[in-house]
């Protein structure tokens, strides 16, 4: 209940819905104030009760326009939890008819989520099992509508299996805690694996209710008796940068800033633990969730282009975070640490011969292997402009290089010690990772963005997403596993219990933020620039995704039939539009004042 008094705030819309039906919209409470956004079994039976009470009466409210409502209702918001101060209450309701108008209906997920729950015996379930995964989804996911049912398919997909791993924390041998949430890798281990943490705050931070993430990062920060779980640093990870980039969706500043120090000390351990003499850091490729790779060991200290590049992120985030919470002494600290890891990374990892991005071996040698890792440094935005590091993306598009049918491989196709290693013990050798290639692609889509003649074209990300696709296929069905094989498309652990519904990279992220083209920012401009290439589609469109606190839908209508709302690309906040244009490109627009 504290939890709930502290988050009640202006600016987030709160939903009070009876059954599915929304019945009153109120701009004084973030969504995790929502009933129907909570899982079922934690909804109090009184909430449910009293919400269908209030149904009918704020039904008839909202469609008569009325603009304020005062509810003087103490007992009811007692038992609801709402309030517990004994005396009035009052609930302001800006209601208009104006409201955000939904261009996509529901059913389009429940059709999905039916054929998804049918094709499958549900082996395990946790928090949210398969007969609710269509209200927490509705609850909780933007709607994506394209003319590409694959692409559609997928997308939806992959959120019902991200669902499967949302847990209660274990705190011992089948015990889980009674309150909190974490995200697993593995759908049979209940201990969540921090290798993937920067990709489930990626793809998470795009779910309306903030709470299953903020409670997951507090618990490998603070878990461990106030203090950062014993394995998060059992992996490299970029997690002051993932958390960043969700506040630059959420704009939940005062959760990122309470983590700030928390940050500062895990850096500092970082240092402490993997920082060379020179500044560079080492890592086993084991250690960095990429085991049996061309250039990598368990046993030498290599530099590795991976936990360098994740540093730099690390150390820029932590300086935006800094200057977010009026602190510049940090911000200049962690600024400066930033650009020395440019510097070195740039001198030091740069083969100029094979012109990649390399690991560098103990022995003072390059590895002289380009491997997908080497593509990370584009994540962060690391490389410099202008000084001819972008020809490293010609090896995406060769198929001697990077390019398969059934997806990018992690190392070059024509070294001779591709997919040498062996089978089935996760090899980072070159078979197809998904893990990869949502770095990679997200890094492609910096690149395509804000570096001149890249070399590259939306149609390459494009043809790289659609290879990614392919790939989510096992026996007909859709599918996400761990790694398969570049060719055939075979997933190398087969359907190994650990390996169905592998949450271990992103995808609605790269629909989001790539192919539509949100690009989230710390201001109130809205900019979307998508990578579609012109004459793919004749329309799509992304609907009720929640950025800063609104509800955003951006659509394309090449001829204006598909919505009926006009043709061209539409951006709408709150159910007003802030943006069209005749064409796919990059457009930007203020978000209205409240």
């Amino acid at each position: 209940m504290n939890r709930l008094r502290r988050d009640l705030a202006v600016g987030t819309i709160f939903s009070l819905r009876c059954g599915d039906q929304l019945v009153g919209r109120a701009l004084r409470a973030r969504p995790s104030l929502c009933p129907t956004s909570w899982p079922r079994a934690e909804r109090p039976a009184h909430l449910r009760t009293e919400a269908i009470r209030l149904g009918p009466l704020l039904t008839r409210l909202v469609r008569g326009g009325i603009v304020r409502l005062l509810l003087t209702i103490p007992s009811l918001l007692s038992r609801a939890g709402l309030f517990t101060a004994v005396g009035t209450a009052v609930l302001v309701f800006p209601v208009t008819a104006s409201a955000a108008p939904g261009v996509l209906k529901p059913d389009g997920l429940a059709r999905h989520v039916a054929r998804f729950n049918a094709m499958e015996d549900e082996p395990i379930a946790n928090l949210v099992a398969n007969a609710g995964a269509a209200r927490w989804l509705e609850a909780n996911i933007p709607r994506f509508d394209c003319p590409d049912a694959e692409v559609e398919e997928i997308y939806f997909f992959r959120w019902w299996a991200l669902r499967k791993h949302l847990r209660r924390p274990p705190v011992g041998p089948g015990h889980d805690a009674a309150t909190g949430h974490v995200f697993t890798e593995f759908i049979n281990r209940a201990e969540p694996v921090s290798s993937a943490l920067g990709h489930h705050l990626m793809e998470g931070r795009w779910l309306r209710d903030g709470r299953f993430h903020d409670d997951y990062v507090r618990w490998w920060l603070r878990s461990n008796g106030g203090k950062p779980h014993a394995r998060l640093h059992h992996y490299s990870q970029w997690l002051a940068d993932a958390l960043y980039q969700r506040y630059l969706v959420t704009h939940d500043r005062a959760f990122v800033v309470s983590l700030l120090d928390e940050l500062v000390a895990d850096y500092r351990q970082w240092e402490a633990e993997k920082q060379l003499p020179g500044g560079l850091f080492w890592q086993y490729d084991v250690r960095d969730a990429m085991e049996e790779s061309i250039s990598g060991s368990r046993t030498k200290k290599n530099i590795r282009p991976t936990i360098n590049s994740y540093m730099f992120g690390n150390a820029q985030a932590i300086a935006a975070i800094a200057r977010l919470a009026n602190r510049p002494a940090v911000a200049e600290e962690f600024a400066a640490r930033a650009a020395a890891l440019r510097r070195l990374m740039q001198d030091a990892l740069w083969n100029a011969e094979a012109k990649f991005f390399e690991v560098r071996l103990e022995d003072g040698a390059l590895a002289n292997v380009r491997e997908a890792i080497g593509f990370i440094p584009w994540y962060f935005k690391l490389p410099e402009s202008g000084r001819g590091y972008e020809v490293a993306w010609a090896q995406l598009t060769d198929e001697q290089g990077f390019r398969a049918p059934f997806g990018l491989t992690t190392a070059e196709r024509r070294h001779p010690q591709f997919r040498s290693h062996g089978v089935g013990t996760c090899e980072w050798d070159g078979a197809v990772w998904p893990f990869a290639t949502s770095q990679t692609l997200t890094a492609l889509a910096n690149v395509l963005r804000d570096y001149p003649s890249p070399g590259v074209a939306p149609a390459d990300y494009f043809d790289a997403f659609r290879a990614y696709i392919r790939s989510h296929r096992m026996d007909g069905k859709p599918y996400i596993g761990e790694y398969l094989d570049e060719k055939t498309g075979a997933w190398l652990k087969g359907n190994h219990p650990r390996s169905r519904w592998y949450h271990h990279s992103t995808f609605a992220d790269l629909v989001i933020g790539g192919v539509v083209g949100l690009r989230p920012r710390d201001d109130d401009v809205v900019e979307v620039h998508p990578l579609l290439p012109p004459g793919t589609w004749d329309w799509f469109c992304l609907d009720d995704v929640r950025y800063h606190g609104r509800a955003l839908t951006i659509f394309w209508d090449r001829d204006g039939k598909r919505y009926g709302r006009g043709a061209g690309l539409v951006v709408f906040a709150d159910g007003v539009e802030i943006a069209r244009a005749p064409e796919l490109k990059r457009v930007t627009a203020t978000l209205p004042a409240r």
